[in-house]
């Protein structure tokens, strides 16, 4: 649309006429694609905030068993000369595969980080009160404990590189930022002391600094390691004596966590690992950490009832099993090699199996209900974009 204004001058002798054309159009379709540019960007958040909300640091146990997972192939894919039957056995499975695995993890582990990155810059008050909850914090450790366990697994470059100790500092110093928020109240005054607020999530507090110690040692920075190795293995017998005698309070957790409970066995045995790489031999604390991450685990699958809530509808919670079972199973092959006898490495085939084949379902299960939640999308517009069950994000934490 032109506009068109004559102006006539006329000073003692008649001037040319002076036309001037004001062109409106620019204007409007700079001002119409402000309008759609600003559209897009609430259907954007409006699309992503329902699934946003939902999101949260428990999803990062997929990571954590993806991650570990990665570090078991790479373990069982280096068997030692003098390595046993078994392990040989163990030993044959394609390095296709374990890179394969070691890139799923890692896919994994950047998509679920971006889009808790994203939440914290649209929904930052979701992220302040899972930083508030007595179970959601711990999840918090997750991610650093997933980039961890990836850089031990990592088959490009060596624990002796730059780049490898660069990347430590970078994941290790979230954790000790934690450590000191979290360890910190749980002696000092408020209400968060460790008598009401413990609960089994708690120890990935303390399995957090046990993977930063047994990566440190990989590097050489023994100093470092026992650094950390200190701030975990302290904590921890404070935390498992506190859980034990399940205190008043301490025992909150809903009935859908129970597969949390695994992360008992889950902190001895890595810290079995990180007494190996720290001292450089499987010594009698390494082999005591081992037994009683067995016993741990015995004890709690004698008990399914105990699991029996939990397993009636799929949660991503159930990923809660797959990183214990695959750290413990870590721990059988150490042990094994140290022992060299029959009987124990069978038990680390047996572990080993088990491991692989629980991650194998879960990634099934998710994938299923991954397709059940998008098929739901398309048919009601207010579903979950999330693969859950729950009815509260709160308490799927």
């Amino acid at each position: 649309m032109k506009q068109k204004i004559c102006l006539e001058l006329h000073h003692k002798e008649a001037l040319p006429q002076i036309e001037l054309v004001i062109d409106n159009d620019s204007s409007i379709i700079s001002t119409q694609t402000t309008q759609d540019s600003v559209g897009i960007e609430k259907s954007i958040k409006n699309m992503a905030l329902p699934m946003l909300t939902k999101f949260h640091a428990g999803y990062f146990r997929i990571s954590l068993a993806l991650c570990s997972q990665a570090l078991l192939w790479k373990t069982l894919g280096h068997p030692p000369d003098n390595a046993h039957a078994y392990r040989r056995m163990l030993g044959m499975l394609p390095s296709t595969a374990f890179i394969l695995l070691w890139s799923l993890a890692l896919l994994t582990l950047l998509s679920l980080s971006f889009l808790y990155t994203l939440k914290c810059f649209l929904n930052f008050a979701s992220v302040k009160d899972e930083f508030l909850n007595h179970v959601g914090v711990n999840y918090l450790f997750a991610p650093w404990i997933s980039c961890l366990l990836l850089l031990q697994s990592a088959p490009f470059f060596t624990p002796n590189t730059l780049f490898y100790q660069l990347l430590w500092w970078i994941f290790v110093l979230p954790i000790l930022v934690l450590d000191v928020k979290l360890y910190g109240q749980w002696f000092t005054k408020g209400k968060n002391f460790l008598s009401t607020v413990a609960n089994p999530a708690s120890q990935l507090s303390v399995i957090g600094n046990l993977v930063g110690a047994r990566a440190a040692a990989l590097m050489g920075c023994k100093e470092s390691a026992i650094c950390m190795f200190s701030f975990g293995m302290v904590h921890y017998l404070v935390l498992f004596v506190t859980l034990y005698q399940r205190l008043a309070g301490s025992d909150r957790l809903p009935a859908m966590l129970r597969p949390v409970f695994f992360l008992f066995f889950a902190a001895p045995s890595m810290a079995s690992l990180a007494w190996i790489s720290i001292s450089g031999s499987y010594d009698n604390a390494s082999k005591m950490l081992f037994f009683l991450s067995l016993f741990l685990f015995m004890s709690l699958v004698c008990r399914p009832k105990l699991f029996k809530k939990s397993m009636k509808r799929f949660n991503v919670a159930w990923w809660a099993y797959s990183f214990p079972l695959t750290v413990l199973a870590l721990c059988s092959t150490e042990y094994a090699q140290e022992v060299k006898s029959s009987e124990a490495h069978l038990l680390m085939v047996i572990l080993s199996v088990i491991s692989v084949l629980v991650t194998l379902v879960l990634m099934v299960f998710t994938a299923i209900h991954t397709d059940l939640s998008s098929q739901a999308l398309n048919s009601r517009p207010s579903a979950d974009l999330i693969l859950t069950t729950s009815r509260s994000s709160t308490d799927e934490l």
